[in-house]
């Protein structure tokens, strides 16, 4: 994907293009908004906020263009480029200033709790609103007793999920932009910087006590702590995935066992949480540490 962020830095124009294009056709596939965001990331990362922010603009403008003539609607694109490209413009803001990934990924996930508890504060029942969504989901065909009483189970914490889901997206979309920026500019620098994620043990303690709340308490309280224990899990799941990844490369067959835990993690989401927990003991443990340490002794 190297010619697609040398064609992104050669302009405002070919940005903006790339940026609004991919946009539009992730309506119709959603993972193609990864790359779409990247590209407003790799310009703010690489030129700076106001640069950032002019390619976003633009792009929302052409982005309600095309949704007027292709789709007969362009309110609706301009707010879903705001809400696709806004977000990643400000964690890039906060990567190109801080320089560290770790804090980045860290804001990203509080921008997603702080949107979680604002949700509550407006709507305290938001489980009901979720299940009569799920409800005009379901297959007329489906097992009525089966899926009443998952949709009871899942409404209470489809916030989370979907809070989770878009953190997720946005973190993908700065990596993606990351890469490219370095790929351009840094050979191996992205590797580098997300190999050490890492993150202090009181944000881990605190991350604990959400957990602790979530299982002693009950109702409102209970399931806003279960709803953030959710989009922790993004954080510690990240840097899980940047400890097992040292890990298995200072194996011996690291060519290989490298690319299976990604195709493991992509084939058995399951496998997520066991990465959760290694990422939230790394907090005291420092793995990498020890890993490089029993390679140079």
């Amino acid at each position: 994907m190297g010619f697609l962020a040398e064609y992104i830095m050669r302009g405002r124009m070919q940005a903006m293009i790339v940026a609004a294009t991919l946009a539009l056709v992730s309506l119709i596939m959603p993972p193609v908004s990864i790359v779409s965001s990247a590209s407003v990331a790799l310009v703010t990362l690489r030129r700076g906020a106001l640069e950032g922010l002019i390619v976003l603009a633009c792009s929302t403008a052409v982005a309600g263009v095309l949704g007027f003539f292709l789709l007969g609607n362009f309110q609706f694109v301009l707010l879903y480029g705001m809400l696709l490209w806004l977000p990643v413009w400000l964690i890039s803001i906060i990567l190109r200033e801080g320089r560290y990934l770790s804090l980045a990924v860290e804001i990203a996930v509080l921008l997603g709790v702080l949107g979680v508890i604002c949700l509550y504060l407006y709507n305290t029942d938001l489980a009901v609103m979720w299940k009569n969504l799920l409800t005009q989901m379901v297959p007329p065909n489906a097992p009525v007793v089966d899926i009443e009483h998952t949709m009871d189970v899942l409404s209470h914490y489809m916030t989370g999920i979907i809070a989770a889901a878009s953190v997720f997206g946005l973190l993908f979309g700065l990596f993606l932009g990351r890469w490219w920026q370095a790929l351009l500019y840094n050979p191996g620098g992205f590797k580098q910087e997300f190999l050490s994620l890492s993150t202090h043990p009181r944000l881990a303690i605190g991350s604990i006590l959400v957990v602790a709340i979530a299982s002693l308490s009950s109702g409102v309280l209970s399931e806003v702590s279960w709803n953030i224990t959710i989009l922790l899990l993004v954080l510690y799941i990240f840097i899980g995935t940047a400890v097992l990844h040292a890990l298995f490369a200072s194996m011996k067959m690291g060519r290989f066992m490298v690319p299976m835990f990604y195709v493991t993690l992509f084939l058995i989401p399951h496998a997520m949480l066991p990465v959760a927990i290694v990422g939230l003991s790394d907090a005291w443990m420092n793995l990498r540490n020890k890993i490089s340490n029993q390679h140079t002794s």
